[in-house]
């Protein structure tokens, strides 16, 4: 399954509420297992991801430590706006291990934008964060 969210097909992180310069949003889709967005732990937090073009969105699989309560929300305008919910997931807690989450859209998604708002975590430990959309 090919995976639109890589920043090797085109896509970008438009907008992220946390930089870290040696752990940046960009990170997040550059495909690497060992790299990573760290925030800084406070709440909400939030990313867009932005695609090349128009996408068609079956799943999520995001990889995370410490991650509880995440919304998921699409744009399909030029400019990430206007965005609409798609879903919300409660992740369990793993006790500081690795959260590896395969979340369903909604059948018929296509999206030029995705909107990820972390309302919530296990810690006030840093969420780690790491993506894959098909």
């Amino acid at each position: 399954m090919f995976d639109v969210a890589l920043s090797s097909a085109g896509s970008y992180i438009s907008l992220a509420t946390s930089f870290d310069g040696a752990f940046s949003p960009d990170h997040i889709i550059d495909g690497k297992p060992d790299s990573f967005w760290l925030t800084t732990g406070l709440f909400p937090q939030e990313f867009i991801l932005s695609f090349a073009s128009l996408a068609n969105i079956s799943t999520v699989r995001i990889h995370s430590y410490n991650l509880k309560n995440l919304h998921v929300m699409s744009s399909t305008e030029n400019k990430p706006t206007n965005f609409t919910k798609l879903t919300s997931k409660e992740l369990e807690s793993t006790d500081e291990s690795l959260q590896s989450e395969l979340i369903d859209i909604p059948s018929g998604t296509s999206a030029v934008h995705l909107r990820f708002i972390i309302e919530s975590g296990y810690s006030f430990a840093r969420e780690l964060i790491s993506l894959f959309c098909a």
